[in-house]
């Protein structure tokens, strides 16, 4: 019995721990758990699209141009396709879009970042001068361009995405690297004859996670925003698959002042997704970046109320 109880106690200790660290997270960060409610509704609603929509996605009705009621919630659009079903199953392809291209980016950009960092000299001024010059272009014109060169469709955004977020943010892990490659674990394993490919996997790609992951989540809602500005301008995910980008513009257009929900729906959900996104990703930030949480880091107003119950007694 004694056992037993010997063992359950550091289990409820550490799930205690995890409830205080959520509630401390909760009341100091509001808008992050909000964006992190925001972001979870977003993944579940592109999951279950096909269980949650009342209508299919390209399904046409004889109510053309409806406006909101009881059957169709958000109103039809000109050619009689429920506008809530096509907005949930837009959900869909900003889930795959957003979290396929900025996983793919972070790895272009971990890459660049580990190579131009660790050998340095004239590998580092090659890709460096690489990453200037592709700077130096506006990111919707280049994007553009690759689009017509390669054509349109889910897979093409993607991999445009991800080159664009993944190329021009690799400066950020070079920097990382470059601190690094100075420590002394590091140079202690060159010292006794340890490959490169072991250095990079066992001591700098862990301890240049924490920049990673901030990259990251703060990316995701820049890909959605980035597939909803291309499918705008007509080089994102071709008709009659729905994006949101897509639905602000072509019929939306047409018909805004005569049906007006058909731009304000797909306006409000990438307004709302986005935010929260990116509420999340700056709360994701903070956390993993001490000194984003001022100079005595996360304990820094446990650290405080101790100091001054010192100082009154």
């Amino acid at each position: 019995m004694a056992n037993e109880l010997s063992a359950t106690a550091p289990k409820l200790e550490k799930s205690s721990r995890q409830r205080t660290s959520f509630l401390k997270m909760l009341r100091r960060k509001p808008l992050g758990m909000m964006g992190a409610v925001i972001t979870v509704i977003l993944l579940l609603v592109g999951i279950f699209a096909d269980l949650l929509s009342p209508y299919g996605m390209n399904e046409v009705t004889e109510n053309m141009l409806q406006a909101p009621s009881s059957q169709h919630l958000l109103g039809t659009d000109n050619l009689g396709r429920d506008l809530l079903s096509r907005i949930i199953y837009g959900a869909r392809v900003s889930v795959i879009v957003g979290l396929s291209a900025t996983t793919l980016g972070t790895i272009i950009t971990t890459l660049l970042g580990l190579i131009s960092g660790y050998f340095g000299g004239k590998v580092d001024l090659v890709m460096q001068r690489f990453v200037d010059a592709w700077m130096c272009f506006p990111g919707i014109i280049l994007m553009m361009i690759i689009i017509t060169v390669i054509g349109t469709g889910m897979l093409q955004v993607i991999i445009v995405l991800s080159l664009i977020l993944g190329i021009g943010g690799s400066r950020i892990i070079r920097g990382a690297v470059m601190s690094i490659r100075e420590e002394m674990y590091v140079q202690a394993g060159e010292s006794i004859g340890c490959s490169t490919t072991r250095i990079l996997a066992r001591h700098v790609l862990p301890n240049i996670m924490g920049p990673v992951l901030m990259i990251y989540s703060v990316r995701v809602a820049e890909a959605i925003l980035l597939e909803a500005t291309l499918s705008f301008l007509g080089f994102g995910i071709p008709p009659p698959a729905p994006s949101w980008g897509g639905m602000l513009s072509g019929t939306g257009r047409t018909y805004m002042f005569r049906a007006p929900w058909l731009v304000i729906w797909p306006g409000v959900a990438l307004t709302v997704v986005v935010y929260g996104v990116n509420m999340f990703g700056d709360a994701v930030r903070d956390i993993l970046d001490p000194r984003l949480r001022g100079r005595t880091g996360r304990f820094g107003l446990r650290a405080t109320k101790r100091a001054s119950k010192q100082i009154e007694k």
